[in-house]
């Protein structure tokens, strides 16, 4: 805890999540194989030494004129902060009820849950039965010397209308955006125009899926982009 402590730049919110949640660790199969602080699991030393993949989510949350929610990470986040990145990206935690295999559950839940957390979003707004699991990603990203990720990402996809209000612990801005804003915002991200960055995870599920995905999401056929069974590995 020390070193938690130690750590000068880290505000108070930030040093308590990083310190007392427990990430689900797991091989590059997705088979859970113990548990970590958040802080372990994201200090560069831990992941290169192998010890530090851990389950995570991303969501991605359309409204009903299917643009895509995107959220601009606090400044005080200590992995990536101030970049800009999907919906809602984060971990279930080493706890009964997000740690259910069958059907996604315990992810889930965990992102119903990071949803009200970082986005004010109810739970009433944003049912666990409405997220659709499209796929499962593995990547591994430096975020400065001494922190990163190194994740097996599950991508869910949800169309609602909800009420946000971010909270600027987690969240510096949100917006939602259309196909052509997104991919000015990666042109901009790319020319390094404006201090506009984006996540790398998010990056790759740009590069990757999410314009197909998102043909799926205005033609109402996402069931048919399922794939849970491929673990896509991409690094960054």
């Amino acid at each position: 805890m020390g070193d938690v402590l130690a750590d000068s730049t880290m505000d108070a919110v930030q040093r308590r999540l990083m310190f007392e949640d427990e990430c689900i660790l797991v091989d590059e199969s997705d088979n859970v194989i113990g548990h970590d602080s958040k802080y372990n699991c994201h200090l560069m030393e831990t992941i290169n030494a192998g010890k530090a993949l851990h389950r995570a989510f991303s969501v991605f949350l359309f409204n009903s004129k299917y643009e895509l929610l995107l959220q601009q990470r606090s400044a005080t986040k200590v992995t990536f902060p101030l970049v800009w990145t999907n919906t809602c990206c984060s971990h279930p935690l080493y706890r009964e009820s997000e740690l259910i295999k069958e059907d996604v559950l315990g992810v889930r839940n965990a992102a119903q849950r990071k949803l009200l957390d970082e986005l004010g979003i109810p739970a009433e707004d944003v049912p666990v039965d409405q997220f659709t699991p499209l796929g499962r990603m593995l990547y591994k990203a430096p975020s400065d010397g001494k922190w990163g990720e190194h994740e097996l990402d599950y991508l869910l996809f949800i169309v609602r209308d909800v009420s946000v209000k971010p909270n600027p612990d987690e969240v510096a801005d949100a917006k939602y955006v259309s196909r052509e804003d997104l991919k000015e915002i990666c042109r901009k991200a790319d020319a390094g125009e404006e201090g506009v960055t984006l996540s790398p995870w998010f990056r790759l599920v740009v590069d990757n899926f999410l314009y197909k995905w998102w043909d799926h999401v205005e033609k109402g056929t996402l069931n048919e982009a399922v794939d849970m069974e491929t673990i896509h590995k991409l690094i960054e």
